[in-house]
């Protein structure tokens, strides 16, 4: 197995006849997917997606794949395939456009309603072409053909790249439920059908490689919704990703079952959930949603209310309920499900919810106590199966942390696929398909751009660095005032302190110290102010950590007279 090393240099010239693949997000975390295949000096994009901030990125809204690779080669660009419309696959969309907007989106008919109702919030309006499963589009010199795949979202697609150089397959996300709620299953028999062709490079899903067996169905979840709600006698309230539109019909169905009405709760679930009604997607019977406004006028044990925040969300709708922070409280006797995983990093902002809704009084359901969530990502028995009808001639896997792109090479390995043809990559390792092998030939840039309001891209690690240190250790400010010809003091030092813990009279200690060596400077003839600041923070740090192994940030400020 070939594996990035962190030597790699920018890669050559692409070999004339060769296919390039370049992950820009995806590879090493669950999120921010984007992968660029190259043919002939053209580009295709399959996927844009964003990464959602952990604790110690505070601040932070999104996270995005990094342009700058291809930010010269916008012009080269025939398309982006989108395979399904989860965030994680769409949220980078806008921002790309941002920078060119008519490259052209390419998807499914659920997956560009969604992407287009996201643009016009951005005042985008994109180019489409809408395809379906059997669809065959020319994209430039890429063939593409789309196949069906089963995930948590209607309308997820597989894609096959036809180029001189082979043919490529990105999975998208994907799992083999038997027994969909909507009856679209994972098209086993065009996977066959392009094996037979052959599948010269095979990019698959890694999310759930270390996952013994199968993932149950969907529906198996119907049966424990209803015991819920039997037993449920106040409120019924469940946090869903916003785009799940399975779970939230089988939430619809039980509510219609017990007698209960409906609303939706937070923008992206009210906007989503639209668009997939309109669309034919979601089957609401009618008089079942009703808007929120109106649910004081029902008694409790007629509510159910489907909002956003299952992954802990600060801003989140339940995260909200949970601080006392929304138009809805939470009363003692209310249940609260959670119906969703827990995405790797998040668990401890999701069990601090969890503390929070209990404390009120509530009723709460989740994957660790009651069957409410079944993955949408293929477990190892079904990747074993699936390679075993693929019998790809290489493989990369794509979407996961490194120990389900091991996991799921190890699979790979297991049903013939040789071990010098199975690529491990990461976030901008670039991979070339030449003459029928794949390997690695270089690595680009491809590191987090953080978006922080309408900022994007100008906060940093050091920013972040900075912010962490203020959040886990406060700042101490000095303030001096220094004659700018002799360097001696006239006014000072002054110091404040903000949550660091220490009293500001506490500093009357090292005061004295910070005087000394600002008069001592003097005398050695040091008056720029920078060099003084330096003095100033050193001496003061050192005294801090050593009377109160702390480590504030300290900022000093020293003003010529």
């Amino acid at each position: 197995m070939s594996h990035p090393h962190p030597e790699l240099g920018r890669p050559p010239a692409l070999p004339k006849g060769g296919l390039r693949v370049t992950p820009l997000g995806g590879l090493g975390e669950i999120g921010r997917n984007m992968t660029v295949f190259e043919y002939g000096g053209r580009l295709l994009i399959v996927d844009c997606g964003v990464l959602f901030p952990e604790e110690e990125q505070p601040g932070i809204d999104l996270i995005l794949p990094d342009f700058s690779s291809i930010r010269d080669r916008l012009d080269d660009i025939e398309g982006i395939v989108l395979t399904h419309g989860h965030e994680d696959h769409i949220g980078g969309v806008p921002f790309l456009l941002r920078e060119k907007p008519d490259i052209p989106l390419i998807g499914s008919k659920l997956t560009l309603a969604l992407i287009e109702a996201k643009l016009q919030e951005h005042r985008i309006r994109p180019y489409t072409l809408e395809v379906a499963e059997g669809h065959r589009e020319r994209v430039g010199p890429f063939d593409c053909e789309f196949v069906a795949v089963n995930h948590s979202i209607p309308d997820a697609l597989a894609v096959a790249i036809r180029t001189p150089a082979g043919m490529a397959v990105h999975t998208g996300d994907f799992k083999m439920d038997q027994l969909p709620l909507d009856g679209r299953l994972t098209d086993l028999h065009a996977f066959a059908r392009l094996s037979e062709e052959g599948i010269d490079l095979l990019l698959s899903d890694s999310t759930n490689a270390e996952v013994p067996g199968f993932v149950p169905p969907e529906r198996d979840i119907s049966n424990v919704l209803r015991q819920v709600f039997a037993g449920a006698r106040k409120r019924i309230i469940v946090a869903s990703f916003a785009s799940h539109v399975h779970r939230i019909q089988q939430i619809l169905d039980a509510a219609h079952e017990y007698g209960r009405r409906v609303a939706f709760v937070g923008r992206s679930m009210v906007r989503n959930m639209g668009i997939a009604r309109d669309l034919g997607y979601l089957k609401v019977p009618p008089g079942l949603v009703v808007d929120v406004k109106t649910l004081d006028d029902l008694p409790d044990s007629e509510v159910v209310l489907v909002c956003t925040g299952s992954q802990g969300e600060p801003m989140a709708a339940l995260s909200r309920m949970a601080n006392r922070d929304h138009q809805i409280r939470i009363v003692n006797g209310d249940t609260v499900i959670l119906a969703s995983s827990l995405i790797p990093g998040n668990e401890n902002a999701v069990y601090r919810v969890i503390n929070g809704l209990t404390r009120w009084g509530a009723n709460v359901v989740h994957k660790g106590n009651a069957k409410v969530h079944v993955s949408g990502h293929a477990s190892a028995g079904e990747l074993l199966y699936f390679y075993n009808i693929c019998r790809p001639r290489n493989l990369m896997p794509v979407h996961g942390e490194w120990r389900h792109l091991r996991a799921n090479a190890e699979l790979g390995a297991l049903t013939g696929v040789p071990h010098d043809r199975i690529v491990i990559a990461e976030d901008g390792v670039v991979v070339d398909l030449v003459e029928g092998k794949a390997k690695i030939s270089g690595k680009v840039q491809a590191g987090y751009v953080y978006v922080d309001g309408l900022s994007v891209g100008d906060v940093g690690e050091p920013a972040l660095k900075d912010r962490k240190i203020l959040g886990d250790e406060g700042i101490i400010s000095v303030f001096v005032v220094i004659d700018s010809s002799t360097g001696k003091i006239t006014g000072g030092p002054h110091v404040q302190a903000r949550g660091s813990g220490i009293e500001d009279s506490a500093f009357a200690a090292v005061l004295p110290k910070v005087t000394e060596v600002l008069e001592r400077s003097a005398q050695d003839g040091v008056v720029e102010p920078h060099q003084l600041q330096q003095l100033v923070r050193r001496t003061l740090g050192k005294w801090v950590s050593d009377q109160y192994r702390r480590r504030p940030m300290i900022l000093p400020v020293v003003v010529e007279v």
